[in-house]
């Protein structure tokens, strides 16, 4: 009888160190599953469907953004959303509840004190597939030279400099031949919050399996200048203004000079082989098409640039006929030049 009364305690004994066991495990796996408390870095449209994927999967995330624009989506949704906000800059103080921070296009270099406050460090949404386009500029630089493919990038942030992380994940998209940067810019925005999503319910998986990049491989998006709007009629053919105009749709238009003023080009269209009366008009000459009802430009190795609409500094957008009614019929020959200047090809 005490026998069986001692196998009968040393059954349960063990049952319930067994329990005990099972049940640390659950809670460790639980504890390491957890999604983490996020620190969210953005500013623009952008950033905000990032934003809105981790709230409607209940992350639990406060943002920080700036406060110097009034026009700030991100701010906005959070406080639609009664999200907390921090005004950057931020302090290490502010960063101790938080175990990851997420940067979708805030634009400002995030310092190493903030970076290693955060337990799992500092992820980045990047519009292009690093190490091509590293910069400000992703989106619009893969439009000007005419890349087939384009995505998303998820990486680490790296003290000092932008963009040189390892990386956690990759999405590409095709880009459509005739793709305008809004368009783009919107799909991308949408595949980074998908992509972003899945990387933190993969978190430590992918942390652990991060690639570094190949700087060798590296191309740069630098912001965009004036530089890169002012056209160049002898060194630049039609497709290639073209699918700058594309690139910069909605944010900045090209630029040229006529008598001293400068002109904007607002729309234009895919240029064709031959669209003017001229065999081979002079880079910068301009005719008016009267079929077309478009005004047709000679560029680089005798392209043909198609303008529907453009400005004149000081005036009013006009389109292709009005131009002609008030520049061309009063003229011999109308020439556009580069920077105010004669252009001398």
């Amino acid at each position: 009888m005490l026998c069986g009364k001692s196998l009968a305690n040393n059954f349960f004994k063990y049952k319930r160190k067994v329990f005990s066991n099972i049940s640390q495990s659950i809670r460790r796996c639980i504890g390491t599953s957890r999604l983490p408390k996020v620190l969210f870095f953005g500013t623009d449209n952008f950033s905000l469907p990032s934003l809105k994927k981790l709230h409607q999967n209940k992350l639990d995330v406060t943002v920080v953004t700036s406060f110097k624009s009034p026009a700030n989506c991100v701010r906005s949704y959070a406080e639609a959303q009664k999200l907390s906000i921090y005004r950057w800059p931020i302090s290490v103080e502010q960063c101790a509840d938080f175990e990851l921070g997420v940067v979708v296009s805030f634009g400002h270099m995030i310092p190493l004190h903030i970076i290693n406050a955060l337990p799992r460090g500092i992820i980045n949404v990047h519009a292009s597939l690093l190490p091509r386009w590293r910069g400000a500029a992703p989106i619009m630089y893969a439009i000007m030279e005419g890349d087939t493919k384009t995505g998303i990038s998820i990486m680490k942030i790296e003290p000092h400099q932008f963009d040189i992380g390892p990386i956690l994940a990759q999405r590409e998209i095709p880009i459509k031949s005739n793709v305008y940067m809004p368009e783009l810019h919107d799909a991308l925005s949408q595949l980074g919050a998908d992509l972003l999503v899945d990387t933190i319910n993969d978190l430590e998986e992918r942390l652990l399996k991060a690639k570094p990049q190949n700087d060798t491989e590296a191309s740069y998006a630098p912001k965009i200048t004036s530089r890169i709007t002012a056209i160049d009629w002898c060194e630049q053919t039609a497709m290639e203004l073209f699918a700058r105009h594309r690139a910069l749709y909605g944010f900045k238009n090209l630029t040229t000079t006529l008598q001293d003023r400068t002109v904007y080009l607002l729309e234009l269209k895919q240029p064709e082989l031959q669209l003017s009366a001229s065999p081979n008009p002079a880079p910068g000459y301009i005719y008016y098409n009267r079929v077309r009802k478009s005004l047709i430009v000679g560029c680089a190795r005798g392209t043909q640039l198609e303008v529907l609409q453009l400005r004149i500094e000081g005036k009013k957008p006009m389109s292709a006929h009005d131009f002609n009614n008030g520049f061309l019929k009063r003229a011999q020959s109308v020439q556009f030049t580069q920077n105010k200047q004669v252009v001398f090809c």
